[in-house]
Formats: C-alpha cells, structure tokens, sequence
C-alpha cells in the first residue's frame, strides 16, 4: 500500500467518523418508534454500499475512499455485536433474536434497493 492510498483511506474514514457522530447525536430523540443509531447507520452503510457496487468504479482511489475508508468507518459492525452481547449478558434472548433478524434483513433490503436504484437510473 502506498502513502497516497493510506492518506485516502485517512480522508475517508474522516468523513465517515463525522457522519456517524453527526447521526448518533442528532438521533437521540424519538423518530416515533424506537430504533437505535446503530441500526439507522448500518441501514444506511448498506444502501451506500449497494450504490457503490451498481456503480462498477474502475477507478482504485474511489473505491478505496468509499468502500474501505468511509464504510469502513462508517458503518458500525462491532457496535452492533456489542448491542447483541449486551442482550445476551442481560438473557433476553427473544429481543435478541427479533435485533439480529431486524437488522440482518433490513440492511440487506437497503443494500437491494442502492443497487436497484441506481441500476434503475443508469437504463
């Protein structure tokens, strides 16, 4: 790896930490149901996600500055397992459960439907 592709993954990861920061302080209060900042941020990690594959970069440096530095920091995997292990250390295993699942299929959905819409507009 060289110097220009860890100062773009630097660059990356910056804005991502600031959106996620940005997104957890700004989404403390109520949206009507509760759902948590994690959830929302891998929701949106996967919809950003689906994008960037339906766009088919060939250039390095974007995927670089999107795929590893702003997803990778962006998206929040071990705040996620961390929230399993919580509910599991407090032996609610249905909640759990029902959080797992949840965010499985709703990130997977959101990463469907960045690639769909963008493979829609590109026809």
């Amino acid at each position: 790896m060289d110097f220009s592709s860890i100062v773009i993954i630097l660059l990356g990861s910056t804005l991502g930490l600031i959106l996620r920061i940005s997104i957890k302080n700004n989404f403390k209060k109520s949206i009507g149901f509760n759902i948590q900042y994690t959830s929302i941020v891998n929701f949106l990690s996967s919809f950003f996600l689906g994008i960037l594959i339906a766009l088919n970069f060939i250039n390095n440096e974007i995927l670089v500055l999107f795929y590893s530095g702003f997803l990778g920091c962006f998206s929040t995997f071990s705040s996620f397992i961390y929230q399993l292990f919580i509910l599991f250390k407090k032996r609610q295993f249905l909640r759990l459960f029902f959080h797992y699942i949840e965010v499985i299929i709703f990130t997977f959905l959101f990463f469907c439907f960045g690639y769909f819409l963008i493979q829609f507009f590109l026809k």
